[in-house]
């Protein structure tokens, strides 16, 4: 299979017409029509279910796009790696983070960084931990920015000087936001919505304790504006890390008591070689870090 031919795949994907998707193309309707149908002599499937003036992806076209977008993606962040300016460093970072405070200290090393290097371009990718992770190990993220705990043996890593506050996230009509802390017994009988990772569930229920089996878990998520729409209609309560600057209408964020807190790290795939430009950001990163903790001294 040809990078090529999968961009054309795609394109006739997303549009679901090949006429339309030839103009975009900038090639011919026949030229299309028969790329397409190689690919599907090549694979020895059915790609497609074609219309009178629609075509739709059958199993196996649904699977290939999939497909066709990861190899699509790294062949173009391969690229990116390899391409550089002469006399100066250039190319393409790709960095996963999700929602945290932490991703202020990220956006001040990315920014700090391309002060000295304004060749370099970064594609940031928002998702939880585990969608990053996975993404770095199939090589299409280079680093990630992720809560602890995390599982770590694969990965290099620095620390963030940055703590996660875990907070609940209530109506402003709820008796909780009147309280200057949330107590685990405090939530008896309310409807909780709880993180989706199971590693965070773990650490959920550590501070609950005993109390853990009582509670009511109305359901659980990996995107807290679905979640927070969740409170507003059950009256309940989002276990969740504080977002910096992230505000929800008719919602107020509650510290928890006793204190739960999490660490941020960076991660990168164990591997020998990167390119330059990943290379010279991971540098970059150490000593940014390092300076960081110096001037806190």
């Amino acid at each position: 299979m040809e990078i090529r031919v999968l961009q054309y795949f795609l394109m006739v994907a997303r549009e679901e017409n090949i006429t339309r998707a030839a103009h975009l193309l900038h090639v011919t309707q026949p030229t299309l029509s028969r790329q397409l149908m190689q690919l599907e002599e090549e694979l020895g499937v059915t790609l497609f279910s074609r219309g009178n003036h629609r075509i739709t992806l059958t199993e196996e076209g649904l699977l290939l796009r999939r497909r066709a977008e990861e190899i699509v993606l790294l062949s173009e962040k391969t690229k990116a790696d390899l391409q550089r300016r002469e006399g100066a460093l250039s190319g393409t970072i790709f960095v996963g983070a999700g929602e945290l405070r932490s991703s202020q200290f990220l956006a001040q090393l990315m920014a700090a960084f391309r002060k000295d290097h304004p060749l370099v371009r970064f594609e940031l990718y928002s998702g939880n931990a585990d969608n990053i992770k996975e993404r770095i190990e199939r090589g299409v993220l280079d680093v990630g920015l992720v809560p602890e705990p995390v599982e770590l043996a694969k990965y290099e890593f620095l620390r963030t000087p940055i703590q996660e506050q875990w907070c609940a996230l209530v109506r402003e009509d709820s008796p909780l936001a009147q309280l200057e802390h949330v107590c685990p017994e405090d939530l008896l009988g309310i409807p909780l919505i709880l993180p989706q990772r199971e590693i965070l569930q773990k650490e959920m229920a550590r501070w609950f304790g005993p109390l853990w089996e009582k509670l009511d878990i109305a359901a659980s998520g990996n995107l807290l504006y679905n979640m927070a729409a969740l409170v507003r209609e059950m009256d309940g309560c989002v276990l969740t890390m504080q977002r910096l600057d992230c505000q929800f209408d008719g919602l107020l964020p509650v510290p928890l008591s006793p204190p739960l807190e999490a660490g941020t790290v960076l991660i990168w795939k164990r591997s020998p070689t990167f390119s330059p430009v990943t290379g010279a950001f991971l540098h970059f990163s150490k000593s940014f870090l390092t300076g960081m903790k110096d001037n806190e001294k």
